[in-house]
């Protein structure tokens, strides 16, 4: 029996990038979540009798939300629900599940690479009929739906065992409880040559950061492709990720980072993130950057059974650095620059105009799904690492040779106050068009503007994207603020400086970036701004 229960709207529901996120606390407010999770219903047209995939990465309150969800599914009309076992489901298989059972979309319960536990983050993101994250269409019409819901609806029904694979009866709805592993790694058997991989008798050391993709990676690389066992570290997800912080960054991964660099270190290390769509790359004694690794898998793609055939376009977020459009122009196709956010990807990889997609932040993936997917790049890393017979130092060093390098880093200060960061770049944007022409030491202001973007494939148009500082001779410095965090707000910066073919190529980076570093706090202010004198993280 449906059951009616009156609520009040919250007004901080609107969701980001990525979603709704906020602290547990939050969340746990009185019809917080059932007002949001009702918000999306209300949204989702002609979902009566479809099938709704739920799934997320582990973390504290994740079980609590699945099964609440599950009953507001059977309260709306749903035909069925699908649910990870144990409430687990990476980012990129839930994207993959949704494709492969033709559901209308799913939940994802997660704050990806944001801290977990009672006191940290929580998140809840409506992915659409494709696998990918939801368009801005969509998000607003939720946003708004937030500010009016006066009741949302469930059935009464017990929790059912999310720990037991197999059907059962929620109200008038079948759940599935299935396993969250074995249609994800299927499909990256089809994508690449396992055979090749296991021949290449490699060693490597695989962080799972007591996050999702623990059994994922357990699965793929242990037991499928036989490496040691050991090889996957912190590989069961925990709801407060151990008490560290799920970001595959060199901060937050710096006891794989400090295994890499030893005098044993094994030829390949990796990590990913809460969520599994992000992922870090360091091969022994050289860590390749998120931007310079799609470059280098973008180049390489083809050497792995399901890429043979060619790219079809590249695409990369805005503030990633060109070194992927490089690529692109050798090879002959398109490269695209997006704003920040998958969902933008999602269109391009649906027209079949790119085949692969990066973001700076750690994220690339293909048209596999449409997510990003953090273990997807660690397996094409090791078919070209397979195939070609060289390390990661030797294959990043002939990519360089080849293409040139782009130097790059990111600033990121956390936690300014709001109208602080809002007072920044409101001074950038009014003094965009007086900056062209202008030197900053030995840089030279080429353009200023604020990235817009027209969708090639249906004409939407982004505005306020970020601030671009573009420098003669191809080095440049982009200002963000970021909408992934939980409190206050997020400045990024990013660095990127371009050492053509003959130069440069092996310096240490924050050696080439000094002089961006130095015109960004020039042009932008961010002590005086911030009251900050440097960045909270570097990578």
């Amino acid at each position: 029996m449906i059951r009616t229960v009156t609520s009040t709207p919250y007004t901080d529901q609107k969701p980001g990038t990525s979603g709704l996120r906020k602290k547990v606390k939050v969340f746990q407010q009185t019809n917080y979540a059932e007002n949001f999770v009702q918000s999306v219903f209300d949204v989702v047209e002609d979902k009566t009798g479809t099938t709704l995939v739920i799934g997320g990465d582990g973390r504290f309150l994740n079980r609590e939300v699945i099964q609440v969800a599950i009953r507001m599914a059977a309260a709306n009309g749903f035909g069925r629900v699908i649910v990870g076992r144990g409430g687990i489901l990476s980012t990129p298989a839930a994207s993959h599940m949704i494709r492969k059972r033709g559901a209308i979309g799913g939940l994802v319960l997660s704050a990806s690479h944001n801290p977990g536990g009672p006191d940290e983050d929580f998140g809840i993101k409506y992915n659409i009929a494709n696998g990918g994250p939801a368009p801005e269409s969509i998000t607003d019409a939720i946003n708004a739906r937030t500010l009016e819901i006066d009741r949302w609806l469930t059935v009464d029904a017990a929790d059912i065992d999310l720990d037991q694979d197999g059907e059962v009866m929620v109200g008038d709805m079948p759940v599935e409880v299935v396993d969250p592993v074995e249609d994800y790694a299927a499909l990256m058997e089809t994508l690449f040559d396992f055979d090749a991989i296991r021949a290449a008798k490699l060693t490597m050391a695989f962080d799972a950061m007591s996050a999702v993709t623990g059994p994922y990676a357990t699965e793929i690389l242990e037991r499928r492709l036989g490496f040691a066992a050991g090889t996957v570290r912190n590989g069961t997800p925990l709801p407060d990720f151990g008490g560290h912080h799920p970001d595959p960054n060199l901060v937050h991964a710096h006891e794989l980072y400090e295994t890499m660099m030893a005098p044993d270190a094994p030829d390949f290390g990796a990590a990913s993130d809460g969520d599994g769509d992000r992922n870090l790359i360091i091969g022994r004694h050289r860590f390749v950057t998120p931007s310079d690794s799609l470059a280098m898998l973008a180049a390489n793609a083809h050497l792995a059974p399901g890429y043979a055939g060619g790219l079809k376009g590249i695409a990369r977020s805005m503030p990633t650095s060109a070194a992927a459009d490089r690529v692109a122009q050798a090879l002959g196709i398109p490269a695209y620059e997006t704003p920040t956010g998958w969902k933008f990807f999602g269109n391009l990889l649906d027209a079949g105009m790119a085949t692969i997609c990066g973001e700076e932040s750690a994220g690339t993936g293909s048209d596999h799904v449409r997510e990003k997917d953090g273990l997807w790049a660690v397996l094409l890393w090791l078919n070209i690492l397979a195939v070609r017979g060289e390390s990661v130092d030797a294959i990043a060093r002939d990519h360089w040779a080849k293409y040139g390098r782009n130097y790059y880093a990111r600033h990121d200060y956390e936690g300014i106050e709001t109208p602080r960061a809002d007072a920044l770049m409101a001074a950038l944007r009014a003094s965009l068009a007086t900056l062209p022409g202008k030197q900053f030491g030995d840089l030279t202001v080429e353009t200023a503007d604020e990235f817009a973007y027209t969708d090639p494939t249906d004409g939407s148009i982004s505005r306020n994207q970020g601030v671009r500082i573009l420098f003669e001779g191809g080095s440049r410095v982009v200002f963000r603020l970021s909408g992934t965090g939980t409190t206050g707000a997020t400045l990024r910066v990013y660095l990127e400086r371009y050492e053509p073919v003959g130069g440069d190529l092996d310096r240490e980076t924050g050696n080439m970036l000094a002089s961006i570093v130095a015109a960004a706090e020039s042009i932008a202010g961010i002590a005086q701004h911030t009251g900050r004198s440097a960045p909270d993280v570097v990578t």
